[in-house]
Parts: C-alpha cells; structure tokens; sequence
C-alpha cells in the first residue's frame, strides 16, 4: 500500500532540492537493474538525511544497510572535515556497486565500507556515534539497536527507517515476519525512557530516536 500518495510525493519532490549528478546516476541505475529497488531511499528521504547530518554536523556516523549506496551518500554530506561514515552491506555485489559510487564522491576519503554480518561488525568498530541510521533487514532491528545504542554519544541521534513498512504494521493483527519484527521494534523503542522519538510518516516511515543525557 501506499503510504504517501503519489501525488503529494510528487509535489513534495518537485520542492525538494534536486539530488546531484552522482546521486541520479545511483538512483536510475538501481530502478532499471536492481531488483529489489524499492529499498533505495530515494530522492526526497534522502534529502532529508542530508539535512538532518548538516544539521547534527557529526564527526561519526555509522549505516547499518549500504544497499547501492544512497543513503550513504546523502548522510556523508553533513560530516565534520575529519568526520567518517562506516556503512555495513551483507551482499558482496551490493557492496561493489556501492564502492564504485562511493570512490567518484566528493567524500570518498571518509566513506568506510564494511561487508559482512553487522551485528559482528559493530563489535569490532572502536567509535562512538554521533548518528546512526538502520536500514538492514527487518528481523534484527531490534538487535542493531541494543547493540549499537551503548555506543551512541549521549544527545546522539538513531534514524529507522521501514517503520511503517509498506503498511502492514496498521493492520490488525499484525501479520508477516518482518512486520511483526518492526512492530515489536516500535513499541520497544517507545517503551524506554532514556529516548525521545518522532515517527515521521515518510516514504516507508523513519524514526527519529535522540539518545537522552
């Protein structure tokens, strides 16, 4: 289903500023051969990703699902001159087309790519995070974010994206393995007090999680 009407994400675009060069070549080239497509953050999320890491200004930034590069992209631009964003993509060929991208960016020296189980890979990272965004599949979100959320600076920020997931989570009951992992990852995340959040119904849904002091 539909979340957003077409027509308002059309609109809604058309007043978004425009993605760059490398940024539309990520995009078309992942709508005409990928077939999991629809996964891409697209050109207004991704904007607003942009904005939110121009706004935080982080120096460390982790991803949790590179896909094809995107989002990646977008969230390095807001980065500190020695900031440095490490992405985490489980499918190798994901990974080799995100890189391709990643070395003809602007920011290509702070982009780090990581491939392999993430839950493994973020063990092994000695950083502590100013922004994190989650965007892996569905099952584990609930893990990602007890494992990361230690290693979030206090005033840190977490963004989840698919939190509505394609509708299903308004359904009752909830059915579906991966609805019901991002049901329980709502409510979870809503249940804690040492969080604030806003549910933001773009795109799939994303959720805005600020770690409190």
């Amino acid at each position: 289903m539909d979340i957003v009407l077409p027509q308002a994400q059309a609109y809604s675009e058309n007043y978004t500023s425009p993605e760059d060069a490398l940024l539309h070549e990520v995009a078309e080239y992942t709508y005409t051969h990928h077939q999991h497509a629809h996964m891409l953050s697209g050109h207004l999320q991704g904007k607003f990703l942009e904005m939110v890491s121009c706004m935080i200004r982080p120096r460390r930034i982790l991803e949790i699902g590179t896909f094809t590069g995107y989002s990646a992209l977008c969230l390095a631009k807001g980065l500190q001159p020695d900031g440095q964003l490490h992405t985490i993509e489980l499918r190798d060929e994901d990974a080799a087309r995100a890189k391709s991208y990643f070395d003809r960016s602007n920011d290509k020296e702070k982009i780090i790519l990581h491939i392999g189980h993430a839950l493994d890979i973020v063990g092994e990272l000695d950083e502590q995070w100013d922004l994190v965004f989650i965007d892996a599949d569905k099952e584990n979100y609930s893990n990602y974010f007890q494992r990361v959320f230690p290693l979030v600076k206090p005033n840190g920020f977490i963004l989840a994206d698919n939190v509505l997931f394609h509708g299903q989570v308004l359904e009752t009951p909830v059915r579906g393995k991966n609805a019901k992992a991002i049901e329980a990852f709502n409510k979870m995340v809503k249940a804690r007090t040492d969080v604030e959040m806003v549910m933001l119904p773009l795109r799939d849904g994303l959720y805005l999680i600020r770690k409190l002091p």
